[in-house]
């Protein structure tokens, strides 16, 4: 009953504030609503890269051969369903098979183009990491703004009308004031789940962008190896 009545409180709340902090409530509410959508799907994202990450380096470490590996992904990348790890994988090794091909290629500049297009693949999948993440700081850091906004405006409404009353009490002023904290309580409402999640994404992310890192510089090191070895045996 209690909760019943809470419900029914601020649904009154609403429908009896004014027109300015209704608008402001229902920004704040549909930036609830999209933030939570995004909260969702980032959270899916970013367990989906863990998991193509940890297979995708269990693949790379199990001796398997390179030429191999690429080949057995050329399906999935023609239907665009290779990222992360394997993308940066992908770009690294193309790259570096196609400048080995070419006469008169030295091995520094197989390498550089080599790192050069796993930079750009690893900027990527940043770029898709960070989808939605603009977003989500902005509502974290404006919604307060937003309620505070309302809330003002619902006060000095209230002190307008107990301006033209000849007799001011505390029961004429309440309604009028717990209508505007109202628009400061949405505010927060869709501020605190947007921070707690912005918080947490952006270390899931910079986690991920260091272990991707970290696999770009093994693999440089791996190729490095293989394209200095070869120029050796040319020159033999």
């Amino acid at each position: 009953m209690d909760t019943a009545n809470q419900s029914l409180s601020l649904i009154s709340l609403f429908w009896h504030a004014a027109l300015p902090i209704k608008l402001v409530i229902i920004v704040l509410l549909g930036a609830s609503v999209v933030s939570w959508a995004m909260i969702i799907r980032r959270a899916r994202a970013y367990r989906e890269a863990e998991v193509n990450f940890h297979q995708f380096e269990q693949a790379f470490w199990s001796g398997i051969d390179l030429g191999r590996l690429y080949r057995e992904g050329n399906d999935r990348a023609h239907q665009g369903e290779v990222g992360g790890l394997e993308s940066i994988f992908r770009a690294g090794f193309k790259e570096f098979t196609r400048l080995r091909k070419q006469n008169g290629v030295e091995a520094d500049a197989v390498m550089e183009g080599t790192t050069r297009a796993m930079r750009v693949a690893l900027a990527r999948e940043e770029e898709h990491l960070e989808k939605h993440l603009p977003f989500l700081a902005n509502v974290a850091s404006v919604s307060p703004y937003i309620g505070l906004f309302g809330t003002v405006l619902g006060i000095m409404d209230s002190f307008h009308g107990l301006a033209a009353m000849k007799q001011a009490t505390l029961a004429v002023v309440a309604p009028g004031i717990s209508e505007a904290l109202f628009a400061t309580g949405i505010g927060l409402f869709a501020a605190i789940p947007a921070v707690i999640a912005y918080n947490r994404y952006t270390a899931r992310l910079n986690r991920l962008l260091a272990r991707y890192e970290t696999f770009a510089d093994e693999f440089s090191s791996i190729l490095h190896r293989q394209a200095h070895s070869a120029a050796r045996g040319v020159m033999e």
